[in-house]
């Protein structure tokens, strides 16, 4: 197979690019701008005949549709990082999650390439009122840029499905940590005590709870729904079937750390910051009745990949 990967140097995006390496029949093309992405995390691959990289931006329509022929499956991961960055940079979603996926489709679309892989995201169910959130949950309202730019992007997917025939498979990530992660709670919780052993600060009030899954599990669930769901459009929730507080990832990191006496410092309310969701939990019935389910818990994958940010450093 040959794939092309958009955001194939970041963090799901490598991990990706490496399994699909790991196979010695499959050829890698990685499309990525590098605007968060690190091209150290394809060292590896640099010397193998398979893999292919070119720095573009999404945003360059003709440059995309001059790399991407030749492929047989698109995996679509690129996008804004961090749902942050929307409150002070406005369209940065609307410019790296609609617009872009609207060049990789139509670039497709020219190419005559049929199959996509997206990485969406649980926020595009905003503050739902069913825990845990099914696929088939609405109306959609995301309370984030971040999350609009995700539900717009999987507008343009199935559009483009239904009018070109291209099959796609849509994953709605709850948050997903591992080796190669860069920014979120883990990384920057270890950065604050790091710089000061005796206090760790945690935005909110602790008690937001969420699910969390390895990224190695990510990538494989990802192939396995691709082998065995074959509907035009196939949209599935990716995560595991508990959750776990911030307070705990604190207290967790303290302890895999080596610390104590850590005083911990809460800024207050109920969100970590705008557009954060307090309380998520997916439904992940769909996919285990396909037959895929996550190996580690919430709390079992923090502990991996606490170990795994402490031990690369």
């Amino acid at each position: 197979m040959r794939y092309f990967v958009t955001g194939g140097a970041g963090f799901i995006g490598s991990n990706c690019v490496t399994k699909l390496l790991s196979e010695p029949d499959n050829q890698v093309t990685v499309f990525d701008n590098l605007s968060t992405g690190k091209r150290e995390f394809l060292a590896e691959h640099e010397s193998d005949p398979r893999f292919k990289f070119i720095e573009g931006d999404l945003l360059d329509l003709e440059l995309v549709k001059s790399s991407i022929p030749g492929h047989d499956l698109v995996f679509h991961y690129a996008a804004n990082a961090d749902i942050r960055l929307g409150t002070g940079e406005t369209d940065i979603d609307l410019k790296n999650g609609v617009r872009a996926t609207y060049n990789t489709l139509e670039a497709m679309r020219l190419a005559d390439i049929s199959k996509l892989a997206f990485s969406s995201s649980c926020v595009v169910y905003g503050e739902a009122t069913v825990i845990p959130t099914p696929e088939d949950y609405g109306p959609l309202m995301p309370i984030s840029l971040y999350g609009a730019g995700k539900l717009g992007a999987e507008a343009q997917i199935t559009a483009f499905a239904h009018s070109f025939g291209i099959q796609a498979w849509i994953f709605r990530f709850a948050n997903i940590i591992g080796g190669r992660g860069t920014h979120g709670v883990i990384v920057d919780f270890i950065n604050k005590l790091r710089k000061n052993p005796n206090e760790l600060e945690i935005l909110g009030d602790g008690q937001q709870t969420k699910s969390y899954l390895m990224v190695e599990e990510c990538v494989d669930a990802m192939r396995y729904v691709i082998e065995h769901a074959s509907d035009s459009v196939n949209i599935f929730n990716l995560g595991s079937n508990d959750q776990i507080n911030v307070k705990r990832i604190g207290e967790l990191i303290v302890e895999e750390m080596g610390l104590t006496d850590v005083e911990f410092k809460f800024t207050g309310g109920s969100r970590g910051w705008v557009g954060d969701v307090p309380i998520m939990l997916l439904d992940c019935t769909k996919i285990n009745d396909l037959g895929w389910f996550a190996t580690h818990n919430s709390e079992d994958a923090i502990r991996l990949a606490i170990n795994n940010v402490l031990n690369k450093e």
